[in-house]
């Protein structure tokens, strides 16, 4: 057991002293919400496990066999014209009692036009981002499901160019009989294996995350409570633009900042999200979510702002799911996803 728990505390030594905060590390792109449904949830949906393939992609745990034959296409639509998205098809094998998935994760920055540092135009050119994944995942018994990802990751910037690889392994707690869910999940444990420029290797965005879920008994909600960078205490940005800290819609804070840090920091680690579950199969959904990192970060001092708040809307139409979601994430602009899902069993019947 020491021989086994001395490289684990060793491990999350090196990542407090030496990790990264946000805008210092390669292949962000993988922790954007890839679906209307995460997007509309606050951006995580880790102790969610049903038959939407697309949870898979944050977290192999939650792969099961109500996933076979499941597809899944996403979009979101950012400022500037900027696209990102995901496509999953999930697969499960009765012989291996087995759950597979694959997927591909995308980002289009869109074209620019090139210029030498005395403004003359050149070359236009293109920056996109891609993440292939291949996953699998089974259930260990009646609770404990376990799974991992496999992601090669590339970034094409004008004639930059890097690839990269990672992991990601879960654990996922689920007692049907009290309707409740726990997660623990490492995200993004990898490296660069080509860099942009030579022998200049970055960090990739890891993550360690876990969550609880409950399902209410006299009420169509689930909420959940999702607290992520927890090899990592303070992730504060400390941004010298703002005097005192934000609450919040908006207003200042009336005591010191310094006497808020404890407060501050810890919430930043924290979402909170529902999903409302109606009908007889639930096929009509409401989804709200609050990811305070992303207010805190994006909040205008002294003005009135949803930031971090998300929400959303699912409903299934004949054999097909759509769902939609909306981030706001600052007063300049929000995002909006867009989902459609089906599972390609019932094209059969």
């Amino acid at each position: 057991m020491k021989k086994l728990l001395l490289p684990i505390a060793f491990f999350f030594l090196y990542q407090n002293v030496f990790a990264q905060i946000g805008g210092q590390t390669v292949y962000t792109f993988t922790t954007l919400p890839h679906t209307a449904r995460v997007a509309a949830l606050g951006g995580n949906a880790i102790t969610t496990k049903d038959d939407d393939v697309a949870l898979a992609y944050h977290n192999p745990a939650a792969l099961n066999s109500a996933m076979h034959n499941q597809l899944t296409f996403s979009n979101s639509f950012y400022l500037t014209g900027i696209n990102h998205g995901y496509f999953g098809y999930g697969r499960h094998s009765e012989k291996l009692k087995t759950t597979f998935h694959g997927g591909v994760q995308y980002i289009d920055y869109g074209d620019f036009q090139g210029t030498t540092t005395t403004g003359q135009l050149t070359n236009s050119f293109s920056a996109s981002e891609y993440a292939f994944t291949l996953g699998a995942g089974r259930r260990y018994n009646e609770r404990l499901s376990f799974g991992a990802n496999l992601k090669m990751m590339s970034s094409q910037f004008e004639t930059y160019r890097s690839l990269g690889i990672a992991a990601d392994a879960g654990v996922f707690f689920e007692d049907t009989a009290k309707r409740i869910t726990a997660t623990l999940l490492f995200k993004n444990m990898g490296s660069q294996i080509t860099t942009f420029q030579p022998d200049n290797f970055e960090k990739i965005p890891f993550d360690l995350q876990i969550g609880f879920s409950k399902k209410l008994k006299h009420l169509p909600l689930r909420f959940s409570i999702i607290v992520h960078n927890l090899h990592r205490w303070n992730i504060t940005y400390d941004d010298p633009n703002i005097d005192e800290p934000v609450l919040l819609f908006g207003e200042e804070d009336e005591e010191p900042p310094s006497d808020n840090f404890f407060i501050n920091n810890l919430a930043r680690h924290f979402i909170f999200n529902g999903e409302f579950m109606m009908g007889k199969r639930e096929n009509f959904r409401l989804r709200i979510g609050y990811n305070h990192l992303r207010r805190a970060e994006l909040s205008v001092p002294n003005t009135v702002s949803f930031a971090g708040f998300n929400f959303g809307i699912g409903l299934k139409i004949s054999k097909f799911r759509i769902d939609y979601g909306r981030s706001l994430y600052h007063l300049a602009g929000s995002a909006n996803s867009l989902t459609i899902s089906t599972n390609l069993s019932e094209f059969r019947r």
